[in-house]
C-alpha cells in the first residue's frame, strides 16, 4: 500500500475576506502523483479548504477517512487496484460518510450514471478551473449536488432513455411510498432545486424542507439528493 501523503492547506472561494469559519476538510484520491500534488496546491490556496490527505488507490480510502475524517473526498475513477466508483459505493455505505465528488477526465454516460448510483454528490472534470472545483467542494460540504453543465445535460438526458431503463418499474414502486408532498419535493430535487428554492415554491421554511428530505431519504433508503434525483429520473 502506498504511503498516505499528509498535506495541509489561502484567497477565498468567492474572493471575499475570510471570516474565520472552519475550513472544509478534503481528502484527494488519485493514482497520479502529479494530479494529487497539483490539486492539493490549487485547493490549498483557498482559505475555506484544508487538504488533509492524499492517497493513490481506492483500497486506501477506508483507512484514510478514518484517519483524516474529511468532509469531502475528491475521487478519481480509474485506479489500478480499486476504482473510484467501487470505493465510493463502499464509502457511502459507512455510517455518517463524507460527501464524494468524482473527479475525472472522462464524462461518458456510463461513468456519470455509475457515479450517481454509487452515492457521489457530484461529478467534475479535472480540467475545471480551480475556483470551480473549490466552490464545488464547499457546496458538497453543505449538502448540495454538484455537476458541470455538460454532466448536467447527461443527467437530464437519462429521462429520455426511460423506455430502455429496466429500473423504471422499481423506481416507481419505491416512489409510491412517499406522500404526495414528499413526491413533490423529490421531483424538485430532481430538477436541481436548492432547499431555499424548494421552500419558496412550496411555501415552506428551509427547516421544513430539510425535514421532508430526511423522511424521503429514510423511506427510499437513500443517502443523498443525487440518488433521489436518479430515482425520480428512472421513474419517468
Amino acid at each position: 500500500m502506498a504511503a498516505m501523503e499528509h498535506l495541509t492547506s489561502a484567497a477565498t472561494v468567492d474572493g471575499s475576506a475570510s471570516v474565520g469559519a472552519a475550513p472544509v476538510r478534503v481528502l484527494i484520491v488519485d493514482d497520479d502523483a502529479l494530479v494529487r500534488q497539483g490539486l492539493a496546491m490549487l485547493l490549498g490556496a483557498f482559505d475555506e479548504i484544508e487538504v488533509v490527505g492524499a492517497i493513490s488507490d481506492g483500497t486506501e480510502v477506508a483507512a484514510a477517512v478514518t484517519k483524516y475524517r474529511p468532509q469531502v473526498v475528491l475521487m478519481d475513477i480509474r485506479m489500478p487496484r480499486m476504482d473510484g466508483l467501487t470505493a465510493t459505493a463502499q464509502l457511502r455505505s459507512r455510517r455518517d460518510p463524507p460527501e464524494v465528488i468524482v473527479l475525472t477526465t472522462f464524462d461518458t454516460d456510463d461513468h456519470v450514471q455509475r457515479a450517481m448510483r454509487a452515492g457521489a454528490c457530484g461529478f467534475l472534470l479535472k480540467h475545471e478551473p480551480p475556483g470551480d472545483i473549490a466552490r464545488a467542494v464547499c457546496r458538497a460540504a453543505a449538502g448540495e449536488p454538484i455537476f458541470t453543465p455538460s454532466v448536467l445535460r447527461q443527467v437530464m438526458g437519462l429521462a429520455a432513455a426511460v423506455d430502455e431503463n429496466p429500473r423504471r418499474d422499481q423506481a416507481r414502486r419505491a416512489l409510491r411510498q412517499l406522500s404526495p408532498s414528499e413526491r413533490h419535493v423529490a421531483q424538485l430535487i430532481a430538477d436541481g432545486r436548492t432547499n431555499h428554492e424548494i421552500g419558496v415554491e412550496l411555501r415552506m421554511s428551509t427547516a421544513t424542507v430539510k425535514a421532508y428530505i430526511t423522511r424521503i431519504f429514510t423511506k427510499l433508503e437513500l443517502s443523498n439528493r443525487v440518488q433521489v434525483a436518479v430515482m425520480v429520473l428512472d421513474s419517468r
